[in-house]
């Protein structure tokens, strides 16, 4: 089984964010239009959907690999706002749960396979650590920028402070001698709050902090910009695997 995740490039990045975004808007979108039972029930079906195919195909498929990443998006808000709306845990208390989840499935991971580099996902077990941990980064990237948004920073603060953020690994990488998959990993956790917090403050009312643009219009606006950086790449593999660019 080839690689099957992408390779790190600016698109790689671009398209994370906006699937980031994309999934905050989307699930509470959602969960106004359906209730929050029934957007849960969809968003779990839609994720193990996409997920059962992401697994079934033997190498990277662009379609098929961000539609899984959308889906988790999606999903990964809805667990977070699960336990603090639904169940009332503090995001302050969430936030470090969802980080020990993520802890845990880095240290399985490497004690099975005694590495977290994405470029060898290759064989069924790599491959499930792998979603694994990204859902764990999706949820806790969640609970981590709506704690901040809550906490004083407001959603464009938030925006702000993880953009900064995101920059310290990538820095620390190149200039400290960070290694580089825990460079990859940091960044790609931070992204996650980082796109939450930018759609929020866009979709989100005046009184809230936010540009006031609404749910379904942000939502929509960024699947469509989703829609195209996936079409390109699916059309001219700039980010197929190493070996397998044509």
């Amino acid at each position: 089984m080839a690689n099957k995740v992408p390779e790190v490039t600016v698109y790689f990045w671009t398209i994370k964010v906006l699937t980031t975004g994309m999934g905050e808007t989307a699930s509470d979108w959602l969960a106004h239009l359906l209730g929050p039972v029934p957007a849960v029930a969809l968003g779990g079906l839609a994720l193990v959907a996409s997920l059962a195919v992401q697994f079934a195909v033997r190498r990277y498929v662009a379609w098929v690999y961000w539609t899984a990443v959308v889906m988790v998006s999606v999903f990964g808000t809805m667990a977070a706002d699960v336990l603090h709306v639904g169940i009332g845990v503090p995001y302050a208390v969430s936030t470090p749960l969802f980080l020990t989840a993520l802890a845990a499935v880095f240290a399985l991971w490497y004690a099975v396979e005694r590495t977290l580099s994405i470029h060898s996902i290759h064989t069924r077990c790599r491959e499930a650590f792998y979603w694994a941990a990204v859902l764990a980064t999706f949820a806790l990237g969640t609970a981590a920028g709506d704690l901040t948004a809550t906490a004083g920073f407001g959603y464009r603060g938030s925006v702000l402070f993880f953009a900064a953020l995101i920059c310290v690994p990538a820095a620390a990488h190149r200039f400290l001698g960070l290694n580089a998959v825990a460079a990859f990993w940091t960044a790609y956790v931070i992204t996650r709050p980082l796109g939450a917090s930018l759609a929020d403050w866009m979709a989100l009312g005046h009184t809230r902090g936010g540009l006031g643009l609404g749910l379904a219009p942000v939502t929509l606006a960024w699947t469509a910009a989703i829609v195209c950086f996936v079409g390109y790449l699916a059309v001219s593999r700039r980010d197929a695997p190493s070996g397998e660019a044509v």
